[in-house]
């Protein structure tokens, strides 16, 4: 294979598949097609990606071969190309995973809009905070200092527990804010699944949507399979390749070994739990309709709503509770300096 290239966003996919699938609508030759595409994207960052595959796609004749001989391509791609073009129906396919990457992208602007904001809040805290400390409060002292009066053993006490209470809150969310940030960073490297994992295991409500959003990947593969025609069984062997679950990816291991075992498929996807028992419920109403691929679509998208519903949940949680620890701190602050000198104004008058 050739060395690896900048790999395509979620948003970029979609638009490629897109792409592809038009240029076999209008009945153009594939190879024409990827040479007019790689001419459009010259310039841009992702060029030398798109000039390798129209030189492949016309070297082979075929998109699969084309994709896979670079890394950069996701595997479930890669696979879902040759599936298209085994079966006869790349059309269709390439349709499919422009969906399928665009509901990627949307979830991924939604995970991204969830911990952007927060993230910006909690470096206006401590912004905030350590000004508060730095600045304000040695000026309330020297202001305190220049009345020549003495301040009183509770005066003394409460200005010092003020600027703990300061210190401490800016240490917790100095540390917060760079946790978020270096987990991030490591989130672009080989590091990312150990990232993934911690999260979940440290903060529940993550785990329950990362499960959602695999259970949403897991009925959006399955629906654009089944519908192209493809075996069940060599379904779920694609399936881990969207994964970033671990659970999740058990799961679809164990519904491929109950399927190998001879299990009927509306059976092992409900031992699995991998769903909801409704959706369990839907999932056998379309098997015995023979229409699994368009209940598979009907989940996936009940289950993109659930994610981007439980996304503005934790948000609308994160936001004010931040904006009340920030009044608490300042509060507590002022309170610590503004009561001895209070103190001290009415002793002397």
């Amino acid at each position: 294979m050739a060395g690896k290239k900048r790999a395509l966003d979620s948003a970029e996919l979609s638009s490629f598949c897109s792409q592809v699938a038009l240029i076999l609508s209008a009945g153009l030759p594939l190879y024409d097609g990827m040479e007019t595409l790689a001419e459009t994207t010259k310039g841009s960052e992702y060029a030398d990606l798109y000039e390798s595959a129209s030189k492949a796609v016309t070297e082979t004749g075929s998109l699969y071969q084309a994709l896979q001989r670079d890394e950069s391509w996701p595997t479930y791609l890669v696979e879902m190309v040759g599936i298209g073009e085994q079966t006869g129906q790349l059309e269709k396919v390439m349709n499919g995973l422009s969906d399928y990457y665009a509901r990627e992208d949307r979830i991924r602007s939604s995970i991204i809009g969830a911990v952007t904001y927060p993230l910006v809040l909690g470096v206006m805290l401590v912004l905030i905070i350590a000004i508060m400390l730095w600045k304000v409060l040695p000026v309330f002292q020297r202001v305190l200092n220049s009345m020549g009066a003495e301040m009183s053993a509770s005066g003394s006490a409460l200005m010092r527990l003020g600027s703990t209470v300061g210190w401490v809150v800016l240490a917790l969310v100095a540390l917060v804010v760079l946790a978020v940030v270096v987990g991030a960073i490591m989130l672009k490297t080989s590091a990312k699944d150990k990232v993934l994992a911690f999260v979940r295991k440290l903060f529940p409500p993550v785990r329950t949507l990362s499960m959602k959003l695999a259970s949403s990947r897991v009925a959006s593969v399955l629906s654009m399979m089944l519908s192209s025609g493809f075996p069940t069984n060599e379904a779920f062997r694609l399936l881990p390749s969207v994964l970033s679950d671990g659970e999740a990816s058990d799961k679809v291991a164990g519904i491929r070994k109950e399927l190998d075992g001879g299990a009927a498929f509306a059976d092992a996807i409900s031992h699995s739990k991998l769903f909801d028992s409704l959706h369990d419920r839907m999932i056998r109403m379309g098997v015995a309709a023979g229409r699994e691929d368009q209940v598979m679509g009907k989940i996936a998208d009940l289950y993109e709503e659930q994610v981007e519903e439980g996304i503005a949940r934790l948000v609308s949680i994160i936001e004010p509770t931040l904006i009340v620890l920030l009044a608490i701190v300042i509060g507590a602050v002022l309170l610590s300096v503004m009561l001895p000198m209070a103190g001290i104004l009415s002793s002397m008058l």
